[in-house]
């Protein structure tokens, strides 16, 4: 068996044929530099190569700094742009924007905020800083308050703190609400209302996958422009014409490095509040 008949077996997904450009091209390298087209198959040997890139979809918004220095970069991600990539999405990512457009080939995600949710990402600039600014998230001592637009429930009591289980399959799209140990708890609070639509508070003490919109939702006031909850849409990855109203309107924290106090505030607002 050569390289080539070994990663035609391994990689069903990818045309032979497009195998084989990739050998011709040296883009399937070795410990001592490009694989040959006819070189033999040695258990165990390393091959690296990089995964042919999908056709993304632009996402044609601008990603505004809010405070750079030499440790941290802060920036309100617009919606419809995932934080880091995954998936269909790779260029077209807040990391690899901001690699490029800031010229910091080593910026990292201290966390990530969901693809069509806006508002403030912190991203750390020295590698050797990155497990600190992680940490905090991870501990959950940073303070994030999120804006969101929703309908107003007359029999709704406001102030609450909703706590759930809430878990997520590897594979499912839907996050969802079981009975067991409450993992989740977000204070929501009304703070403007307009007609019968509110402009929430939403505080979250736990950072669970979607847990904001399966909370408003669980609460029956799910929030506008949300594809997941409670029922589940199709909606085209180049229309932007109907996004996600949540905002990570605030970040603050005890900065690990300096000592100081820090609050980010997003200069973004939300389409259907104004």
């Amino acid at each position: 068996m050569t390289v080539r008949d070994h990663l035609v077996e391994r990689l069903p997904r990818v045309e032979p044929s497009r195998v084989d450009e990739m050998l011709v091209a040296g883009r399937v390298v070795g410990l001592d530099g490009p694989v040959a087209v006819d070189a033999p198959f040695v258990p165990g040997m390393f091959v690296w190569f990089h995964r042919d890139l999908p056709v993304e979809v632009e996402v044609p918004f601008e990603i505004p700094v809010v405070y750079r220095d030499g440790d941290i970069v802060v920036v309100d991600k617009p919606h419809f742009l995932a934080s880091i990539p995954r998936g269909k999405h790779v260029v077209q990512t807040a990391l690899v924007r901001l690699r490029r457009e800031l010229g910091i080939p080593e910026l990292s995600p201290a966390h990530r905020l969901d693809r069509v949710t806006a508002g403030l990402l912190l991203f750390v600039v020295r590698p050797e800083l990155r497990g600190r600014y992680q940490g905090m998230f991870k501990d959950r001592v940073v303070r994030k308050e999120y804006a969101a637009v929703a309908p107003v429930r007359g029999d709704l009591e406001l102030p609450v703190v909703v706590r759930s289980r809430i878990e997520k399959e590897r594979g499912v799209i839907q996050a969802r609400e079981v009975v067991g140990e409450p993992n989740a708890e977000t204070l929501v609070e009304l703070v403007g209302q307009r007609g019968g639509l509110g402009l929430y508070r939403l505080s979250p003490a736990t950072g669970r996958t979607h847990q904001l919109r399966l909370h408003m939702a669980g609460l029956g006031v799910p929030i506008v422009g949300d594809d997941f909850y409670p029922v589940l849409t199709e909606r085209a990855l180049d229309d932007f014409s109907r996004p996600l109203q949540l905002l990570a309107r605030v970040l603050e924290f005890v900065d690990p490095v300096s000592g100081g106090l820090r609050r980010f505030e997003s200069g973004l607002s939300l389409s259907a509040w104004g």
